[in-house]
């Protein structure tokens, strides 16, 4: 019975997980427009930021639509197919879990932020400026 439910719910990924890609390809908003200088600051200050996560959770298409809209050019690292990157997560972050954002505060200091919300109101609080105008 074990297996036989195994199955049933590997099958449902397998018809789900493109069509969640696809929703979310269609449904990306536009990115925020800034001056080439504006965006080179983000630029830099994202190159501090990895996005640990899968490429069907519906969390980290949330995250991963909220950077799109605010135009951040952030690391997405798969923790799902990539053990090195899972292992990070687990030994540096503490737990395998997704999203989460690894914050690089200072050189050696690294924070960090789990649970999609969190990491959202993070990357509005420090990028979303009143400037920037939505295309």
């Amino acid at each position: 019975m074990r297996v036989i439910i195994r199955l049933f719910f590997r099958l449902v990924r397998l018809i789900l997980t493109p069509v969640m890609l696809l929703a979310e390809k269609l449904t990306t908003p536009k990115a925020l427009v800034r001056t080439a200088a504006e965006q080179a600051a983000v630029d830099a200050a994202c190159s501090q930021l990895a996005l640990y996560q899968f490429s069907a959770c519906p969390f980290c298409i949330k995250v991963r639509k909220q950077m799109a809209r605010l135009g951040l050019n952030i690391v997405r690292r798969d923790a799902q197919h990539n053990q090195q990157h899972r292992n990070e997560l687990e030994t540096a972050g503490g737990k395998i879990k997704v999203p989460c954002l690894r914050i690089e505060t200072a050189p050696g200091e690294v924070q960090w932020l789990y649970e999609s919300a969190d990491i959202i109101a993070y990357l509005q609080q420090r990028f979303e400026h009143s400037s920037a105008t939505a295309q």
